[in-house]
């Protein structure tokens, strides 16, 4: 099976924790995007959906499922999304489509984390992606100063501007082999609207795409 492929199996395999009747969060990027068009099918079960992005509302709105302002919901049973890279406690790198806050922000208020992904995203120890750092654009230096300090290497993604207007600072060079303490250190940086490691708030499920089948992995 090809990744897209394997991305495909995940995105449909994640239609069986959508709640029917309620209101489903759905995150961003190329995985994500393979659960949104599968939720098509079920449009008519559900009450509506609450985008993590932009691109996301827009795919979900051409598919005629109704898109939610999240300060409108007040109970959302599942939030499903994607991942750069997770680790075996369902901690995770999040944010190389640059819509890591709209989507810390969705799971936050989501009864349970789907993470939908392939195979390659599973690893040991996770840094080996980039960490993705929203940052206020006038913070840029001071906070690039400070990745530095924790050991990383922050380069500017250039030419890119997040939807709450902000820039993102992807930082190489990390070994996180404690992710909670990393992501509390790096989020109370003067400037720091949010890091891309969810790990404080990670995954309840992993549906991991293979080419023997989608597996499910539990937090433990």
């Amino acid at each position: 099976m090809t990744q897209d492929e394997l991305k495909r199996a995940v995105g449909v395999a994640a239609l069986a924790h959508v709640v029917e009747d309620s209101i489903v969060g759905v995150g961003t990027g190329s995985t994500a995007n393979h659960f949104i068009d599968a939720l098509a099918s079920m449009k008519g079960r559900i009450r509506g959906a609450v985008a993590s992005s932009v691109a996301s509302a827009a795919r979900l709105a051409g598919h005629g499922i109704t898109v939610l302002d999240l300060n409108d919901v007040s109970e959302m049973p599942v939030y499903v999304d994607g991942a750069d890279e997770i680790d075996a406690n369902l901690c995770m790198i999040k944010g190389g489509g640059g819509a890591l806050t709209r989507e810390k922000i969705v799971a936050a208020v989501a009864k349970k984390f789907v993470c939908i992904a392939d195979a390659s995203k599973l690893v040991d120890t996770l840094g080996r992606f980039p960490l993705p750092v929203e940052v206020i654009p006038m913070a840029r230096e001071h906070v690039m100063r400070e990745m530095v300090k924790l050991g990383g290497k922050p380069v500017l993604r250039a030419g890119f501007v997040t939807d709450n207007g902000n820039i993102v600072l992807d930082v190489a060079g990390l070994a996180i082999v404690d992710p909670p303490a990393l992501e509390a250190a790096i989020n109370q940086v003067a400037g720091v609207v949010t890091a891309g490691l969810f790990a404080r708030r990670g995954a309840d499920v992993l549906l991991l795409g293979t080419p023997q089948g989608v597996r499910t992995i539990r937090r433990p």
